[in-house]
């Protein structure tokens, strides 16, 4: 039974008969347990499942949890409980509730909302320029998660004067977007909080209690919501030594107001650690120390099986570290995934993963780009929407977007049209249009604008230019061709675009969609396109070697792609698990490369931390964008306490491309190795 497994402290937290309790679990002190034995706890005293609901900061972690109750309780018991993410309970509870939505991802929004951006034309403000429309999009999601108070362009006066002359057009763009959203009844992954907090509202939920993992994490939009639920306890744990999410709206201080918010709150302390050696623990512990303490704690090593020094490295040149590490994981006993190499920025990842690569070893890296952001899965997955939800503005734009001489604007305007002639269905405007309507865009054109590139493609008609072409007749007559600023290689791209429906029309299995897809001479235009761009050079050349090394890389990311699809034997089943499940599939095997906010919550046996340079850890240029010295030195905290028994901490002191000289990091000096 999980409550047997407990120690004294885990075990008074995961029985308390309080009705609000705040947990502190610090790194390594077995949350994930005492969450467990929490649950286990109120079931056995008679709260029935489906008055129990689990927030987590992943789905992978309260599937986790799910299993573990499963184990004592069986299926019929665990799957009863609510439990996944702030945003995937919000989307369940909504549907159950009745809301027709659409879920798209923050891609796939940011494009639409591109869209609409671009044909604005931003006043003129003297020397200040106008944000640009994906990181305008990202600073209204975080405006959201914040959850001011006012409008959206008081908040960006608020955060940056400069840009006052700017705010009415930014509120003007995102008032055309959100009405866009309605009108298609698309909704993305902040609006599911939004419309959670407006349907609570109107309409009360209650459940008997409340669990919250990684309470640290969060932000005041989902403190909001949290608190629009009836409950009858609530049981939150969390470390504020782990907050590590402000840059994504999550505030420190909803955790360290906890008992003022909470009047009969309970501060609970888990001080066992059962992951790290003393000596890890120990400098963890010496360097957070240095932050103000919110809660008073004092962790208990409970390992005594073994307890080696972390190490330090020092090189003289960047490209040394990186051979030096690969080549030392070579000769390492640990097994290659029980070894991470953790680092504060993206961009360290690649000499690392070249050099483990120049000598044979696998890895994977997390916390980049997501494999389902690439462009070539984004476009096999959008003809895949298509085949079942062939209204889809968002993957209609997507994919035709990447025809020569197309774009978003006109891709919107080519679905409007393709819309108009399938009566709703862009599938039957393009296999199926209805030939009483002449011209689709004739509303949207002046009568002096007729000279349009469609009386070109009238000329076309003649046998030669016909043939030349190589159009069918039937895709020949479609009035989709008079759009007047489509140029005859998009009207190839089009016609591709077609053919490939034809197939697919016929298709029901993703498998199979997805190889008619790769096989298409539709995917084949996209695909050497992209290839050649990712190969081009500063000075316009293709460097062929790594235009082979695009293709194989978007060969394989096919692949993969295909090789999940051989579970689901439905088209919607599929698509929908791609959507809501993308960025939590792990990938790959080996060596682990990673950011410290894509490590949280893993641990590893050995344990490299590197470039642990003055500027790029703790980052100087992001603490001068609003971050702070405390929170880097969370982060710090957070990477030194994934190790279990090996820790490297390395730096280098010169960086020969940019002709840089490095100074070790300030940790180092408050964790006593330098």
């Amino acid at each position: 039974m999980p409550l047997s497994n407990l120690n004294q402290k885990q075990k008074q937290s995961a029985t308390t008969t309080n009705k609000t309790n705040l947990i502190i679990a610090s790194a390594g002190t077995g949350k994930t347990s005492t969450l467990v034995g929490r649950i286990a706890h109120i079931l056995s005293t008679g709260t029935k499942p489906e008055q129990v609901l689990l927030l987590t900061f992943t789905n992978k972690a309260s599937q986790e949890m799910i299993g573990r109750v499963k184990k004592s309780y069986g299926d019929g018991v665990a799957s009863q409980i609510v439990a996944g993410t702030f945003h995937s309970v919000s989307y369940r509870l909504l549907k159950a509730a009745g809301y027709k939505l659409v879920l798209k991802t923050p891609r796939e929004l940011k494009n639409l909302f591109r869209s609409i951006y671009d044909k604005r034309k931003p006043p003129i403000a003297g020397t200040v320029t106008a944000y640009d429309g994906g990181y305008l999009f990202d600073i209204y999601s975080l405006y959201l998660n914040t959850a001011a108070q006012g409008g959206f362009g008081d908040w960006v006066e608020l955060k940056n004067k400069e840009h006052k002359t700017f705010c009415d057009m930014y509120e003007d763009v995102f008032d055309e977007f959100n009405q866009t959203k309605k009108d298609y009844g698309y909704i993305g992954f902040d609006d599911l909080l939004v419309y959670m907090i407006q349907h609570l509202q109107k309409t009360a939920i209650e459940f008997d209690e409340i669990l919250v993992d990684e309470y640290q994490d969060t932000n005041p939009l989902q403190a909001k919501l949290l608190d629009m639920f009836s409950f009858s306890r609530l049981f939150c744990v969390g470390d504020f030594d782990q907050s590590i999410y402000a840059f994504n709206g999550s505030d420190i201080g909803i955790i360290s107001s906890f008992t003022t918010r909470y009047k009969d709150a309970k501060v609970y302390h888990l001080t066992q650690n059962y992951r790290s050696t003393a000596s890890i623990l120990g400098l963890a512990t010496k360097v957070i120390s240095h932050n103000d303490r919110v809660y008073d704690k004092k962790l208990e090593v409970t390992r005594t099986d073994t307890d080696i020094k972390p190490k330090m490295l020092v090189f003289d040149e960047l490209y040394n570290q990186y051979e030096y590490i690969a080549k030392n994981i070579a000769k390492s006993q640990t097994a290659h995934d029980n070894i991470a190499i953790i680092y504060r920025n993206n961009s360290t990842a690649d000499g690392i993963e070249a050099n483990l690569r120049d000598i044979g070893i696998n890895s994977k890296r997390k916390g980049g780009r997501s494999f389902f952001d690439s462009k070539e899965i984004k476009m096999v997955l959008d003809l895949l929407v298509l085949q079942i939800k062939p209204d889809d503005m968002m993957a209609t734009i997507e994919v035709l977007q990447h025809g020569e001489g197309i774009g978003q604007a006109i891709a919107k305007e080519l679905f409007e049209a393709l819309t108009l002639l399938g009566d709703g269905s862009v599938i039957d405007g393009l296999l199926r249009p209805n030939m009483s309507i002449k011209n689709p865009f004739s509303q949207k054109k002046q009568t002096n604008q007729q000279l349009g590139l469609f009386d070109e493609f009238v000329e076309l008609g003649s046998i030669g230019k016909f043939k030349r072409l190589g159009f069918d007749e039937k895709f020949f007559s479609n009035s989709i061709l008079k759009h007047p600023k489509l140029q005859p290689s998009g009207a190839l791209f089009l016609y591709e675009f077609y053919r490939l429906f034809v197939e697919l029309s016929r298709i029901k299995k993703p498998t199979t969609a997805i190889s008619h897809i790769v096989q298409s001479e539709f995917f084949k235009i996209f695909s050497d396109k992209l290839c050649e761009t990712r190969a081009r050079q500063k000075d316009g050349s293709i460097d062929e070697g790594q235009q082979k090394t695009a293709e194989f890389k978007l060969k394989r990311k096919v692949d993969i792609l295909k090789q999940l699809s051989y579970h689901h034997h439905d088209m919607f089943r599929f698509i929908n698990s791609m959507v809501l499940g993308a960025s939590e599939l792990d990938r790959g095997s080996g060596v682990s490369l990673m950011s410290i906010h894509a490590s949280k919550g893993l641990e590893f046996e050995e344990v490299y931390i590197i470039d642990l340079m003055d500027g790029r850890f703790p980052n100087k240029t992001l603490i001068s964008k609003g971050g702070s010295i405390e929170e880097e030195r969370r982060l710090f905290y957070v990477a030194v306490t994934r190790a279990k028994d090996i820790l490297y901490l390395s730096y280098a002191k010169y960086d020969r491309i940019k002709k840089q000289d490095f100074v070790f990091s300030r940790f180092l000096k408050e964790a006593g190795m330098c």
